[in-house]
This record gives C-alpha cells, sequence and structure tokens, in this order.
C-alpha cells in the first residue's frame, strides 16, 4: 500500500501554520485540481482528494493536535488507545457527478461538516469558478452530510443545409434532433432562424438546447453549423457578389446597354464605348447584407464577356472584312 503523505508537505504549509494558512493553501489546491477543469485527469483526482483529506485534519484543531501527536495513525486505528477513545465530530461525504456520467464520492471521519462544506463549497461560488456550482443539501439525522455537484450540460454540434438565397435574405427552419435529452428518446423538433448574411461553414448558438446540465447545472447549447448551398452564374467572396454579363460584340464597339442579374431582380446597365472583355461593372449595394449591421451592404461586380458573332450571313460577313479592312492590322491585334 502506497504510503500517506505528511499532510502539511500536501498542503505546501509550515507545521506552525495558523488557520488562515492552511485555508488559503487549501483553496488555492482545491482549485488547481478540481475535476471540473481537470475532466479525465485521473492524477488531479488523486490530488484533489488528497487535499481534501489533509483539510480535513488540518483544519480541526482536536484532530490536528492528535496528527501532530500521532501522524497518520491517529486515524488508521494504529494510534496509542487513549487516541481511539474520543468522538470527534460527524461523518460526512460529498459527491458529484462527474464528466461522462462517471459518479464520485469522498467521505471524511469527523470534523464539523457545516465548515468544511461552507467553506469548500461557497469558496468556488463566490469565485465565479469554472461553469459551476456546488449544493449544501444539509445533514440527516445521523449527521450525514452531501453537497451535491452542478455541472453544466455538454455542448452539442449539428449542421443544417440552406440555399444560397435563403443565406442571402434569412429564413426560418424546422430541424429535428434525436436524443438530446442523452437518453436516446424521441426526436425534438426545433425551429431555428437563419440570420441574413450568413456565409458557408458559419455557425449559429442555440443556448440551452444542448446536454441538459446535472445538479441543476445549465443545459449546454447547441451549435450549428450552416452549409450554404451554391447558385449558378454567382460566387460569392465575403459580402461582394461576381457574376458574368453578355455583351453583344456591337454594342462593345458602339457602346450599348446590358441586362445583368442581381440578387434583387434584373438591372440595365450602360456598356461604355470600347468596352473589353474582363471589364467589371460595379453595382453599388447589390451585394449581400452584413450579419453585425444590416444598414452595410457589399456590391456585386458583374465581369463583361464580349459575344461573338456566329452564324453570319454572307452580306454581314463582306461587312466585318471592311471593317478589317478599314481598321488595318489592329484588327489582327498588330500595334
Amino acid at each position: 500500500m502506497e504510503k500517506k503523505r505528511d499532510y502539511y508537505d500536501v498542503l505546501g504549509v509550515e507545521r506552525s501554520a495558523d488557520d488562515n494558512a492552511i485555508k488559503k493553501a487549501y483553496r488555492r489546491l482545491v482549485k488547481k485540481y478540481h475535476p471540473d477543469t481537470n475532466a479525465g485527469n485521473t492524477k488531479a483526482e488523486e490530488k484533489f482528494k488528497e487535499v481534501t483529506e489533509a483539510y480535513d485534519v488540518l483544519s480541526n484543531p482536536e484532530k490536528r493536535k492528535l496528527y501532530d501527536r500521532f501522524g497518520h495513525a491517529a486515524f488508521d486505528g494504529n494510534a496509542a488507545e487513549d487516541a481511539g477513545t474520543h468522538d470527534y465530530g460527524r461523518t460526512g461525504s460529498y459527491s458529484y457527478a462527474g464528466p461522462e456520467g462517471s459518479y464520485h464520492e469522498y467521505h471524511f471521519e469527523g470534523g464539523d461538516m457545516d465548515d468544511i462544506l461552507k467553506n469548500f463549497f461557497g469558496s468556488f461560488h463566490s469565485n465565479g469558478f469554472g461553469g459551476s456550482r456546488f449544493h449544501d443539501d444539509g445533514f440527516g439525522g445521523a449527521g450525514y452530510g452531501r453537497g451535491v455537484f452542478c455541472q453544466n450540460g455538454a455542448d452539442l454540434q449539428a449542421e443544417i443545409s440552406v440555399s444560397f438565397d435563403e443565406a442571402v435574405f434569412g429564413c426560418e427552419k424546422v430541424i429535428n434532433l434525436s436524443g438530446t435529452d442523452g437518453s436516446g428518446g424521441a426526436a425534438k423538433t426545433l425551429k431555428v432562424h437563419i440570420p441574413a448574411g450568413i456565409d458557408n461553414g458559419k455557425s449559429i448558438r442555440l443556448r440551452e438546447k444542448g446536454m441538459p446540465g446535472s445538479g441543476g447545472g445549465r443545459p449546454g447549447d447547441l451549435l450549428l453549423k450552416v452549409n450554404v448551398g451554391s447558385k449558378p452564374g454567382f460566387e460569392r467572396q465575403g459580402l461582394d457578389v461576381y457574376t458574368t454579363v453578355n455583351v453583344p460584340f456591337t454594342a462593345a464597339v458602339f457602346g450599348g446597354e446590358a441586362v445583368v442579374q442581381t440578387l434583387y431582380g434584373n438591372v440595365l446597365c450602360k456598356i461604355a464605348e470600347g468596352t473589353q472583355s474582363g471589364t467589371k461593372i460595379r453595382l453599388k449595394g447589390k451585394g449581400i447584407v452584413s450579419m453585425k449591421d444590416p444598414k452595410v451592404r457589399g456590391d456585386q461586380y458583374a465581369v463583361v464577356q464580349i459575344q461573338v458573332p456566329k452564324n453570319l450571313s454572307e452580306e454581314a460577313k463582306r461587312k466585318l472584312k471592311e471593317f478589317e479592312k478599314a481598321c488595318g492590322n489592329r484588327s489582327r491585334g498588330v500595334a
């Protein structure tokens, strides 16, 4: 059996330490090794238990006096006979529901459990430590004390698919989740608001729609990842949208107008004389609304693609030949 460490060494205090120094050391170590911040760490759990046991003895004047005289033997039945003839208070314990449903219970032999629980649990609550707290359920007729550890529920993650337009303008969606209560029960139906302007891969946090807490703890949240579908002819870059516009050859040469499709309907754009393929026409405010500020919108950029005429008549071909001749080598791309 592994030999127990000296209680003063466990708390890191001198043997002459007063009650205040012992309590201060205890609180510091309990926070360090607390199960709420060391989920799954068995070594930290053992440290936590060791620290609590040491404080149980050293915080009680009579038990500390016995420990200073007989050491650990004062409490394992191996001390001098006179040490075993005293009643040093009640027997108590506290328990908590740990990560993934694990259950732990620690026992204290003797001591003032009211003082232990109030100092121990109260210190965590007043300092806002972690996302958990403790309740003191009082004591039974036999002097049994029990503090219940309150654990917040775990967050859940899920995905939802929306169309390009639903992401642009926002929408309401209904989703079904099964087993969110941890029991694998019937599906839960949730109505979800998809905010206008949300981008692909972003998540929506639904408060307290995750796993339930234990011991009165707050339910976790549901993180809903949004997958946005594509829209033919449209490409999103941040709040801006890129499309293409087909411009007739003659309109590009002489100038004219072209219809551009936007998210908010078709608009008629002016085409400047001599417009080149690849030119970007900016349509201010025709992009996507900002989730942070609904007054802010991106722009749409329509990239010009010049249409090359096909199936020309003989007359049209003759006219183009005359055009080529009139332009000289410039029509062939020669300076």
